[in-house]
């Protein structure tokens, strides 16, 4: 796996990274020797930019804080060898109830995020340090002054921003240089290509992508015959209804003619058209099994065609469905 400049603060990454969150939460139990064997592959491909965030594994058996838990477990030994992201900004209020989720970053819950990462990761600094989602209630400008405060302090080398709109990538900037900005992004969903993109752009902020093969629908893998358990947040995305999953399956049957084209998985097609919109977009697809990973990372040097990007680009305007 080639390394890429991730913004222009100096951050080296692999140019494709791998999100972690579904080890813990969202998609099925969570079988942690399978994803620690997905971990110590991804070392091996050389996928070393690896994302977690301190609210993931709210949703599993193991609690707050729990995919961070597995990361700082899976790294003993050699933290030096990956590029480790995480996030604060989503408080776990009511585990297991009806209500599970509450935004919040104010300084002081900055600071002592940041220290209860820094534990469950076993390590003194994070590399990257994202700010989940904007805290309605404490302007921006104050929770990246804290944010700020932990770089000087050593315990995060950079900042990034996820899910902020073009105006709030701004106004974070102005306080301190954002590195990063994470927002979904696949072929069907690109609504950061009209502000936050070009935005990111001008003030040099890398893009990571998440979720570019869509949640496992541009994989092909998925189909209105698909049983999604009780644990699988996809249950509740608009997109997965029986009725747009059916409305959305002209989508894959693009994405499949040109994979086969190339003799690759359509996912593979999927994550180089993430690749094809600029070096400066680094896709972090998940997974928790190391097959699929290794699918995932041979992306990375699949070329498409003109012709094969011109297919593409068109399909987000058939998309049945909201995101969320």
């Amino acid at each position: 796996m080639r390394t890429v400049k991730l913004g222009n603060e100096g951050l080296t990454v692999s140019a494709q990274g791998l999100g972690c969150m579904g080890m813990s939460q969202s998609y099925g139990a969570a079988d942690d020797s399978v994803s620690i064997a997905t971990l110590d592959r991804a070392l091996e491909l050389g996928v070393t930019f690896w994302d977690t965030a301190d609210v993931y594994g709210t949703t599993g058996i193991y609690g707050f804080g729990a995919n961070e838990k597995l990361l700082g477990h899976a790294l003993a030994g050699r933290r030096d060898d990956v590029t480790l992201a995480s996030k604060c900004g989503i408080h776990d209020i009511v585990p297991g109830g009806s209500v599970r989720f509450q935004l919040g970053a104010t300084p002081a819950y900055v600071a002592q995020a940041c220290e209860d990462s820094l534990r469950r990761l076993r390590t003194d600094r994070i590399d990257l340090y994202y700010l989940h989602r904007v805290d309605p209630e404490t302007p921006i400008e104050e929770t990246v002054g804290a944010m700020a405060g932990l770089v000087e302090a050593g315990k995060v080398r950079y900042l990034g921003l996820s899910e902020v709109t073009a105006d709030q990538l701004e106004r974070a900037h102005a306080v301190h240089p954002i590195t990063a900005v994470q927002s979904e992004y696949s072929l069907w969903t690109r609504g950061i290509e009209d502000e936050v993109l070009p935005a990111a752009r001008r003030l040099g902020i890398g893009i990571v992508p998440f979720s570019p093969l869509g949640r496992g629908f541009l994989t092909g893998a998925v189909s209105t015959d698909t049983a999604f358990n009780g644990a699988d947040a996809r249950r509740a995305m608009p997109r997965f209804t029986d009725e747009n999953l059916a409305a959305n399956q002209a989508l894959v049957d693009v994405v499949r003619d040109v994979a086969a084209s190339h003799a690759v998985e359509p996912g593979q097609v999927a994550l180089a058209w993430v690749h094809s919109r600029g070096e400066d977009v680094v896709p972090i697809p998940g997974t928790k099994r190391p097959t699929y990973l290794e699918q995932n990372a041979a992306a990375a040097g699949l070329l498409l065609s003109e012709d094969d990007l011109s297919r593409l680009d068109g399909l987000a305007d058939l998309v049945a469905g909201e995101r969320y």
